[in-house]
């Protein structure tokens, strides 16, 4: 059965309204240590010279960082950046808070450069995208794989260094292209556990071809056995597979998919609930309205208000 292509991680970056913020760049040296509260979003950072160590709340080992390497907090916890582990670290706040020109120092000297900000997302973001990333995602900078998130950190030192016009959205929408990479080369990367929900299924070879069609047709009356074909396996490979990767069946996965659209409708539109129920999949409003209130417990009347 011949499929449209879909892109799961496209829709679901664009459904929680993926944006970027860039923060002061931190410059180091010496022996130093900062400290940091739980950031909002997920918090990235850089290493654009040097190395350091990064030791996050929950996460039994220390990071190694080491220059052209990058990491995303994508948990809200809080983390130490410093030149060694064991070194008694100060508060970020103030050092940040206390920048000029755009730079943050602490320690002595430059031996170490930064830069780093935030992503931040919509309020489905987390369910939908950050439970299924493990807290720390690390892309060291010196594998041919990371060449495209080279060339953007490069871009956006060029950006900032040089100001051209409209510097800042360039840099926003590089970041985000640098968020995109990094999270292809943890799916590349992760390996069995590395992640998991459907970001676990675009890596599985039998998993990924049915969540493209989901995603490529929502509105489809799928059967499993439909799904299987596009997949090139029997029914219960299909069903099993999916189930144990994604950890809910192929059709409860599409029904949860379905309520989200529905969900984002309804939050950003002004259509009647009878046209999104027929957009999303559904013959008729009670039967939106049956499936949205046992996926979120209130009706798509109730969640529009």
């Amino acid at each position: 059965m011949y499929v449209q292509e879909a892109d799961p991680l496209e829709d679901v970056l664009t459904l929680i309204g993926t944006t970027s913020r860039l923060s002061v760049r931190l410059v180091a040296g010496g022996r130093w240590a900062l400290s940091f509260g739980p950031p909002d979003g997920i918090k990235f950072n850089a290493v654009r010279r040097g190395r350091c160590v990064l030791t996050v709340d929950g996460v039994p080992e220390p990071i190694p960082l080491h220059e052209g390497d990058c990491f995303l907090l994508v948990q809200p916890r809080p983390f130490t950046l410093a030149s060694a582990p064991g070194v008694r670290p100060l508060p970020a706040g103030p050092v940040f808070a206390a920048a000029t020109g755009g730079v943050a120092r602490t320690g002595t000297g430059e031996d170490v450069v930064l830069m780093g900000g935030r992503f931040d997302f919509g309020e489905r973001a987390r369910e939908l995208l950050l439970d299924v990333l493990p807290p720390v995602i690390h892309v060291p900078g010196d594998t041919a794989e990371a060449a495209t998130v080279r060339w953007a950190l490069q871009q956006i030192d060029a950006e900032l260094r040089e100001r051209p016009l409209a510097a800042t959205l360039v840099t926003e929408h590089l970041a985000l292209v640098m968020l995109i990479h990094l999270l292809r080369l943890h799916l590349v990367n992760a390996g069995p556990g590395g992640t998991s929900g459907w970001l676990a299924g675009l890596a599985d070879p039998i998993v990924a071809p049915a969540l493209r069609a989901l995603h490529a047709r929502p509105a489809h009356g799928w059967t499993v056995a439909e799904l299987a074909a596009v997949a090139a396996v029997s029914r219960s490979t299909l069903a099993a597979r999916f189930k144990r990767v994604v950890g809910q069946g192929p059709l409860e996965y599409l029904t949860r998919w379905r309520i989200e659209l529905a969900a984002d409708r309804l939050r950003h539109g002004d259509q009647t609930v009878a046209a999104i129920a027929a957009q999303v999949g559904y013959g008729s409003v009670s039967a939106l309205s049956n499936a949205f209130k046992r996926v979120t417990g209130v009706s798509p009347r109730d969640y529009r208000r």
